[in-house]
């Protein structure tokens, strides 16, 4: 689990300190005088599935990248793009960025980012399938579109690159969604809820794989 944590921020990794006890009093007295104060670790750890030393050692990574306490945009683009240098990763850090940043403000917190990374890696079905639906609805407005999920599988296979295997065709981003979408949009309206969504996922094993591959990506 820590591994996965901290891929996330690769600055951190390998970070050498004397005294694990010191790092932990350092964090707490960081997170109670970040510019941007983030939640106590008590509350944190109580609104998350984390560990308060997994919320410590979270903190030390994102406080490495991010000094000032959030993330814009921009950082967030710059790390994917170290972890997908075979491809472009900007489209699919714009989207996951904007599910991130919840108050929607242009940046993401430290309680923003935790929360969310709460529920990718521990949360129930339903959690999961809550976020992803978040994601996939770009504009926010309650529904999912054809065009909205086309946009963001083609992020994500832009990102992957060339190192799928075999090589992904121009054309299969759309077969794909074309498949997913006629399945999930039962009353043919044009739209998904966020029912039709829920519904459609849990009870198709194929969508429910393919619908994680965005942690896949995470």
């Amino acid at each position: 689990v820590r591994a996965r944590l901290m891929r996330l921020f690769p600055c951190s990794v390998g970070r050498k300190t004397s005294s694990s006890d010191q790092n932990s009093v350092e964090d707490e007295l960081e997170l109670s005088a970040v510019r941007h104060r983030p939640e106590g670790l008590e509350q944190l750890e109580s609104q998350t599935r984390f560990s308060r030393k997994e919320l410590q050692i979270l903190y030390r990574g994102f406080k490495n990248e991010c000094p000032s306490g959030v993330v814009n945009e921009d950082t967030f683009k710059d790390i994917y793009a170290q972890f997908f240098p075979q491809g472009d990763a900007s489209t699919y850090a714009h989207f996951l960025f904007n599910a991130f940043d919840t108050d929607h403000n242009g940046n993401v917190s430290f309680e923003d980012f935790v929360m969310g990374l709460s529920i990718l890696l521990r949360g129930t079905v339903q959690e999961k399938l809550n976020w992803a639906f978040n994601l996939y609805d770009i504009n926010k407005d309650g529904y999912i579109t054809k065009e909205e999920m086309l946009d963001i599988m083609k992020a994500i296979y832009d990102m992957m690159g060339k190192c799928t295997y075999p090589v992904l065709k121009e054309e299969t981003p759309r077969q794909h969604v074309e498949v997913f979408f006629q399945k999930m949009d039962k009353n043919k309206d044009g739209v998904v809820t966020i029912d039709e969504f829920i519904d459609c996922c849990q009870n198709d094993e194929n969508i429910m794989r393919s619908m994680h591959l965005f942690e896949n990506v995470l």
